[in-house]
């Protein structure tokens, strides 16, 4: 247990800077200044806070104390590689997409209170804070009252912000995310029963994973918390809202909801499925990699057909999250490591797709692919950036998703060889929606502005690429060398798989030892045959 709270700073900073952020109001870019300066300083304490963590595992930083005691909850927070990677790359990512959207007031909304830049920057901290607790929380009722509570700036961030018909989206929205809130509910209470019959009720994470779950129960927990998780991530069929809510949304807030909020779905997964259910888990491994398969097909396939270019990215992460799910069902390190960099992978890709997108957008007062067309003749360097994130997002060699996707599909064949074949697909259609969407946004002759918008055809401005440029650092440097992120995992996928009952190799990226000759092995084998 840390002797400071290291944790519970990193949630009170953002927090704080939410309830302050109303009272600058009146001083519009005063209120950007500061929100991005306290989401600069969360990153910051993130740091700090992943210098002290040992990568060889375990929860660490623990923090624990009474809540609701004749409940058995706690205040409980912990951090091990799963929560660490997801911490930091929400810490990353908020003040990336406060700098991005520093006018998109201007551009994307249509009048209204709800529309000034006080509330976009207090809402978005106050998701940022409660997003790091979902990741930090040890108590599972804890959890549950954040996980809940990350409803509220959402649907204001969607709502208040964005394209015509957003009301709509928001409310589409809340009612799928309030169903599977509801049926976690039920799994929640039904954790409390089966642990005050067995002695004294707790909501910890190390109490509950000791208690003697019944295969019945187990299921029927299972199917509560996966419900919740799948509505969340999403996965197929549960996730219609997605593609509303990415088109109607700003290109920041789309960021926030699909590159932070929506991992909350596979983080869960990983959490409480595979940790606090594993019996339950490889019983419904079949039905859930049937699902995944879906949602990577699927997805694809549906995104192909767009022309709403927010529309289009948003689809696009219906068919990753399925990889994601594959690789934590198909129970194998390799796929465990792959669904863990996925997550941290296609947050990275798909903010710097939506942000560049959106930077798009604006110039050309329209989000309608057929009424693009061109743009690389008179903003070279962003099509450029946005090439390189439709890349990243069709998974290219050299870039961070390639890594990830690779240990997925590899797990996947590993399961069964008919499952990788069908996965695989998912990556001819990821190069088929990937090219194409570049094809008809930026080449060809080019078409006028959409009469009565504003649109303007200056290349990316100094501001864009500061926001933008730690995401495209982050895709090629993962890409190259993807250890740090392999060092925080693997640790934790051992340690779930072990509880889980299975055990094999995990995927290693090693150097070889100075002094080595590289060679030996093979001369010797060669000598002996000789």
């Amino acid at each position: 247990m840390s002797d400071f709270p290291w944790l519970s700073l990193l949630i009170l900073l953002p927090l704080v800077g939410a309830v302050a952020i109303p009272f600058l109001r009146t001083s519009p870019t005063l209120v950007k200044q500061v929100g991005l300066g306290v989401s600069l300083g969360t990153l910051a304490l993130a740091v700090a806070v992943a210098f002290q963590y040992d990568v060889d595992g375990g929860m660490q930083l623990t923090e624990t104390h009474d809540w609701i005691s004749a409940f058995g909850v706690h205040y409980a927070l912990g951090l091990d590689g799963l929560g660490l990677l997801l911490v930091l790359l929400t810490a990353v990512l908020v003040p990336i997409v406060l700098l991005a959207s520093w006018r998109d007031h201007e551009g994307y909304l249509d009048g209204g209170e709800q529309g000034s830049p006080a509330a976009f920057v207090a809402w978005a901290l106050a998701l940022e804070a409660l997003s790091l607790a979902v990741f930090m929380a040890t108590d599972v009722f804890l959890f549950y009252v954040v996980f809940e509570a990350t409803l509220i700036p959402a649907y204001f961030l969607i709502g208040g912000f964005g394209r015509v018909g957003r009301s709509a989206a928001a409310i589409k929205f809340l009612m799928f995310q309030l169903a599977g809130g509801l049926v976690l509910l039920g799994g929640v209470i039904g954790l409390y029963v089966v642990s005050a019959q067995q002695g004294t009720p707790s909501y910890l994470l190390s109490d509950l994973a000791e208690l003697d779950i019944s295969t019945s129960a187990g299921r029927w927990l299972f199917a509560a918390f996966f419900i919740a998780f799948a509505i969340k991530a999403p996965l197929f069929p549960v996730h219609t809202w997605l593609a509303d809510t990415t088109e109607r949304a700003t290109p920041g807030t789309a960021v926030l909801l699909v590159c932070v909020l929506d991992k909350i779905g596979t983080f869960g997964m990983l959490r409480f499925c595979l940790g606090l259910f594993p019996e339950a888990s490889q019983w419904a491994t079949p039905l859930v990699v049937v699902l995944a398969l879906v949602s990577i097909v699927y997805g694809a396939l549906v995104a192909i057909g767009q022309d709403d270019l927010m529309r289009l990215i948003g689809l696009t992460s219906l068919s990753h999250f399925g990889f994601i799910t594959l690789g934590i069902f198909v129970f194998s390190t390799q796929g465990g490591t792959g669904s863990i960099l996925y997550m941290v992978n296609h947050g990275l890709g798909t903010a710097a797709l939506f942000l560049v997108a959106g930077f798009i957008v604006q110039r050309r007062g329209t989000a309608s692919i057929r009424e693009m067309g061109g743009i690389e003749k008179l903003t070279p360097v962003l099509a450029g950036l946005f090439l390189i994130a439709g890349l990243a997002a069709l998974g290219l060699p050299g870039l961070s998703t390639f890594v990830s996707e690779m240990l997925v599909i590899i797990a996947a064949f590993q399961y069964a060889w008919y499952v990788g074949a069908v996965a695989v697909t998912g990556i001819v259609l990821a190069a088929i929606y990937a090219l194409w969407m570049y094809q008809r946004t930026m080449t060809g002759p080019g078409l006028d502005p959409v009469p009565g918008t504003v649109a303007t055809t200056r290349d990316i401005t100094l501001r864009e690429t500061v926001a933008v440029a730690p995401l495209f650092v982050g895709l090629v440097f993962f890409g190259f060398y993807p250890l740090p992120l392999m060092e925080a995992s693997d640790p934790y996928v051992g340690d779930l798989l072990s509880q889980v009952g299975v055990s094999d190799d995990p995927p290693e990226v090693t150097a070889p030892a100075a002094g080595t000759d590289v060679h030996s092995d093979s001369d010797t084998a060669e000598e002996g045959e000789n």
